[in-house]
Parts: structure tokens; C-alpha cells; sequence
């Protein structure tokens, strides 16, 4: 790793986001890709994906999962917020993909139980359109 001169590891460099989601939709069906780390201090970037989503009253909406590397506690309420919201709203959030860590944080709190996971992505769903 590059080094300063104070041999921290900062260049001073941006090293970009910490997490990224994109939405593409299949029909009814919203898939949003998440990828990095989702915390306290990256939540606020998936809430407002997963809000705009709503909004348009998908059928469900299918979290990918694949690339997500790591989350905590805040990003285990947000998605279990979202839930709710989704059912309120006639909708359903799935998982997909979950990868460890991340699937061990659902399966330790118990709250894998309370989504629908897939192993996978859906083949159904590997490609759409974007919005």
C-alpha cells in the first residue's frame, strides 16, 4: 500500500465509496445490487435507494447481496425497517446472495427468518432494464 510520509497508509487519495446500489427492474420486480460495507455511516445511502423504490409500489423487491462485504447492526434495522415498509406498501423485499459475514449476522440474530433468502440471484432476474 502507498504510504505518506507519516507511513499511515494516507495518500491522501479518495478511495471512493464504501458502498454502492444501483437499482434495474425486472417487470414488477425491483432488484437493487448493493456492494461494500453497510454501517452506520453508509445506511443513509441504501435508505434512499430503497425508498425511491418503494415509492413506484414494485411487487418485490430482491436485495443482492453478492457483493455486499460487510454489515452491522444499522444496516440489519434499516433492511428490517424496509420490510416492514414493503409489506405496509403490498410489496415484499427478498435477500439474495447473502455472502459471510453478512449471512452470519442475519443467522445469529435470528432475523434470516423473517425475509425471504435466496441462495442466489434469481435467473429470472440476472438481467433487466434500467429505469
Amino acid at each position: 500500500m502507498p504510504r505518506d510520509a507519516t507511513g499511515t497508509g494516507d495518500t491522501g487519495r479518495d478511495p471512493g465509496p464504501r458502498l454502492t446500489a444501483g437499482v434495474r427492474w425486472r417487470g414488477g420486480t425491483a432488484v437493487v445490487t448493493v456492494m461494500g460495507e453497510l454501517d452506520r455511516d453508509t445506511e443513509v445511502l441504501l435508505h434512499t435507494v430503497l425508498t425511491g423504490v418503494l415509492e413506484r409500489r414494485p411487487e418485490r423487491v430482491v436485495v443482492d447481496c453478492a457483493r455486499l462485504t460487510f454489515c452491522d447492526s444499522t444496516g440489519l434495522n434499516l433492511l428490517l425497517a424496509t420490510r416492514l415498509e414493503a409489506t405496509e406498501a403490498g410489496s415484499r423485499l427478498e435477500l439474495a446472495a447473502l455472502r459471510p459475514p453478512v449471512d452470519r449476522v442475519f443467522d445469529v440474530t435470528g432475523v434470516v427468518k423473517l425475509f425471504t433468502v435466496h441462495a442466489e440471484l434469481p435467473a429470472e432476474l440476472a438481467e433487466g432494464e434500467r429505469p
